[in-house]
């Protein structure tokens, strides 16, 4: 067996054969619940790739939205894909990806966002990650519309900005999931 890396690269830099191994791999790991939009969601990014050999066991992206908070827009960089293959979980694939983009939101973004599944907020709150408390919105083509639904299950990596998690935040909307 091959020492397992992690390599970063933007959307635009990923052949054909590791997009089509990164949608594999995170319909798999979503248990063929990845619909098209949120394969969209995680492209147009800088993606962390995890190889073992020459096979992808495990990915996770960055990509650029826009939050408004306390009246300010921020520049926000949204984790989305995140996922290792199932015999390969428990080996600190998952803590390396995130790592490696939790350095570009560092240097590139006001803060991180996410929305994290129950079993995944440990993981998120031992890295620092804080969960939103406060009421979340998104900014849709009619105007400004509630996502109650998703409270709770937010989690952001605050920046240089200072942030209220008790108060309300909204992202811009997009098709799919919002969040």
């Amino acid at each position: 067996m091959t020492d397992a890396h992690t390599r970063l690269a933007h959307t635009a830099e990923l052949a054909p054969r590791t997009r089509s191994a990164a949608r594999t791999l995170l319909t798999d790991v979503f248990e063929g619940d990845l619909t098209e939009e949120d394969w969209d969601h995680a492209l147009g990014g800088v993606h962390a790739l995890v190889w073992e050999g020459d096979e992808l066991i495990g990915h996770a992206s960055v990509v650029q939205r826009q939050m408004v908070h306390g009246g300010r827009p921020l520049r926000c960089g949204y984790v989305e894909g995140v996922g290792v293959r199932a015999d390969r979980r428990g080996r600190g694939h998952g803590a390396a990806m995130t790592t490696a983009l939790e350095r570009v939101v560092r240097d590139a973004y006001d803060l991180a966002a996410l929305s994290a599944s129950d079993g995944a907020a440990d993981f998120y709150a031992a890295r620092g990650w804080r969960q939103w408390r406060g009421a979340s919105y998104t900014l849709a083509p009619g105007g400004l519309e509630r996502t109650e639904e998703e409270d709770g299950g937010i989690w952001v990596l605050p920046g240089a900005v200072p942030l209220d998690l008790a108060g309300d935040l909204a992202c811009d909307w997009r098709s799919g999931d919002v969040w």
